[in-house]
């Protein structure tokens, strides 16, 4: 993914402006390196599916207007122009610029990609585009809040008849088994340990107790490793039930308020027999189809899910369960999921209250708490999805019908 930027940030989502200086400090500045594009244009799946889309749909390039949001290294650039595009405006934020510039003359479609460096919600182009592509996915897809700056390109910039590459997107999510739900638990159990020795030192070596702050120890460190989210690439296999989505996207059409959360209710079966239900977890999809009146000649999907051969750099999100629960094939669930943007950030997302949980948001983790006091035919699951620059939170509420 390139980088993209608001000149308002946080503005379109109806939040208050963060300073652009900030936010380029905690989120734009890592696409300036070239270590982190490389990390990008080594993930085949992704480098496949996006050159794949535009070259076994050339008709939509051909001759055409293409806005790339966000274009990074510019490799999306590049193919489009190599497809035939007429004119290709290249918007990236960062000092990456240079480097798709060269690339760009390296090359030799100077005069067709127009490398332009700026905040997408400040750049002026000269005309209206026939395609506007963009490779805006975040971890779990919504992470990073980068299709907003894609909103604004298409509805200031897109013509009437024009397509968006991707064209749609969904999110998924299904209970698994996973081993890290007891390398977790040791972790937590291991810096107990080292907690109850250090107290113990500081008080024969020092003379100072520090016990009373065991609880509150205690209960950081059960944050950071019993209900802190982990990127995974899963196997197919540790995958025990049935997946669904939870989020469906046409980005011809949604809106920054179709964004700003993620609520959905579902049902899932367990398919395995005698196994460990360790949480969930999450990826995504996005297709390439054109629009109903100017379909793609071949429609394109680019897949996150679990794969034996065909991971992604995006992974999967875990949502670990602790402890995690025995169940049997055929046990069925219903579950409610929900996330929301922060008010605050409109970069993270942020919990509710819901029934006895009120979940707040953590940099760089995940969190996952379940409740087991509650009747073992009901479990209450909150998640909060986060990194420096973005969290999700929410909660999964499971009930067993088996």
């Amino acid at each position: 993914m390139g980088s993209r930027a608001n000149g308002v940030v946080g503005g379109s989502s109806g939040n208050g402006a963060v300073d652009k200086g900030v936010d380029f400090a905690n989120y734009f500045c890592t696409y300036a390196f070239l270590y982190h594009q490389k990390e990008m244009l080594c993930d085949r799946v992704r480098m496949d599916a996006y050159y794949n889309a535009i070259f076994q749909n050339k008709h939509h390039f051909q001759g055409k207007a293409v806005l790339d949001v966000g274009t990074g290294s510019g490799i999306l650039a590049i193919w489009s122009a190599q497809a035939g595009a007429r004119k290709v405006y290249a918007v990236e934020a960062t000092k990456m610029s240079e480097h798709a510039r060269t690339l760009v003359k390296a090359n030799n479609l100077q005069d067709i990609v127009e490398v332009i460096e700026g905040s997408m919600e400040e750049v002026v182009l000269p005309e209206k585009v026939d395609v506007i592509i963009s490779e805006w996915m975040g971890y779990f897809l919504l992470r990073e809040s980068m299709f907003d700056s894609v909103i604004f390109a298409r509805d200031h910039w897109l013509k009437s008849t024009g397509v968006m590459y991707p064209s749609h997107a969904r999110m998924w999510v299904a209970p698994i088994r996973s081993g890290l739900v007891d390398q977790k638990k040791n972790d937590y159990e291991g810096a107990m340990d080292d907690w109850f020795g250090f107290i113990e030192d500081t008080k024969n070596y020092y003379g100072v107790e520090m016990s009373v702050l065991t609880k509150p120890f205690s209960e950081e460190q059960e944050k950071y490793y019993l209900q802190t989210s982990l990127w995974s690439n899963l196997h197919p296999h540790q995958v025990i039930g049935t997946a669904a989505v939870i989020k469906e996207i046409d980005c011809l059409t949604a809106t920054v308020n179709d964004i700003l959360q993620v609520r959905s209710t579902f049902s899932s079966a367990i398919s395995m027999e005698h196994t460990r239900f360790c949480g969930f977890g999450g990826w995504f999809d996005v297709h390439f189809r054109g629009r109903r009146e100017d379909p793609a000649q071949q429609e394109i999907e680019l897949t996150t899910a679990p794969s034996t051969n065909n991971g992604t750099h995006w992974g999967q999100q875990v949502f670990l369960l602790h402890p995690p629960t025995h169940v049997d094939e055929g046990s069925n669930f219903n579950v409610s999921f929900s996330m929301n943007r922060s008010k605050e950030n409109h970069r993270l997302m942020e919990a509710m209250d819901f029934l006895f949980c009120r979940f707040q948001c953590f940099f760089k983790c995940l969190h996952v708490r379940a409740w087991h006091w509650i009747p073992k035919e009901y479990i209450l699951v909150a998640a909060s999805l986060g990194h420096s620059v973005f969290s999700f939170s929410g909660w999964f509420e499971v009930q067993n019908r088996a």
